[in-house]
């Protein structure tokens, strides 16, 4: 196989990445990292350098679109970024003390607790009991509906911003952008509905992403060759992902997300345990 064509290869894969990161929330880097690290065999901290350089890319692509239909809570979003930002820088300077096997075992499991937040909420839990911190900070909003802008209340704002320290975390030592755990604690912590949640998770992840990337960059587990296709592809395949989710129904979104994630969660599992990571 010639350098085109596995650079083709590569960008394809990254397209996909993207769409799904994109429609879910989670970011390209929950898609991406498996497939170079399993696919093409790519040592697993360049997979996560070249997935946070991409991440960003797609938050930058993903945000512009759901911030200017009115979904995400950008004052939410800006003070849990205050807790990812920190989690982050030191995610990103444990990924030379872990073991690659080790990080790919972790990957693999947090893609299967990802599954649990989008069971739906139980009926009159979703954000009815007023929180006065959300209150003083202004974060109960609405966001556009086919009958009309729908209000919510947020609530558990200490539990969301603890939870989004752990999300910070993961992002840096993973490279996923730690979408997952941002919409975990938003969904169902926070009492966000879901179109919130991952829209305003994509605003997010992008600023995660890039307080790893420079501890990344400086130790020199960013290939310019490696991430230029995986950036330029996962921003192709957001752009595409925000025409779907726009008009798309939730329950088809969970079932895509639980599908994808659960085979990519098991597959890194054995691959850690087995040591071909």
């Amino acid at each position: 196989m010639t350098i085109a064509e596995l650079t083709g290869f590569i960008f394809a894969g990254a397209v996909f990445a993207g769409f799904i990161g994109s429609i879910t929330g989670l970011g390209g880097g929950v898609v991406l990292v498996p497939l170079l690290a399993l696919g093409f065999g790519v040592d697993m901290r360049y997979a996560i350098g070249a997935s946070l350089v991409s991440v960003i890319a797609t938050s930058s692509g993903a945000a512009v679109a759901y911030v200017r239909e009115g979904y995400t809570n950008i004052r939410a979003g800006m003070f849990l970024e205050v807790a990812t930002v920190l989690g982050g820088t030191l995610g990103a300077h444990l990924t030379t003390r872990v073991a690659t096997g080790r990080i790919a075992i972790v990957f693999g499991f947090v893609l299967l607790f990802s599954l649990i937040p989008f069971r739906a909420s139980p009926a009159g839990e979703r954000g009815e009991k007023a929180d006065p911190l959300a209150a003083r900070l202004r974060f109960d909003s609405s966001y556009p509906a086919d009958e009309g802008p729908q209000g919510y209340r947020v609530r558990r704002v200490p539990l969301g911003f603890s939870l989004m320290a752990l999300a910070g975390t993961l992002s840096g030592l993973l490279g996923i952008g730690s979408g997952a755990v941002k919409v975990l604690a938003m969904d169902r912590a926070m009492g966000f509905p879901f179109k919130v949640s991952t829209t305003t998770s994509n605003f997010m992840i992008g600023v995660t992403a890039a307080a790893g990337a420079g501890i990344y960059l400086n130790k020199g587990y960013i290939d310019p060759g490696l991430a230029m296709p995986t950036m330029l592809g996962v921003l192709l395949g957001a752009f595409l992902g925000t025409r779907v989710l726009l008009g798309a129904q939730t329950r088809v979104l969970r079932w895509v997300f639980s599908l994808v994630i659960l085979a990519l969660g098991l597959e890194m599992i054995v691959n850690g345990f087995l040591g071909r990571l």
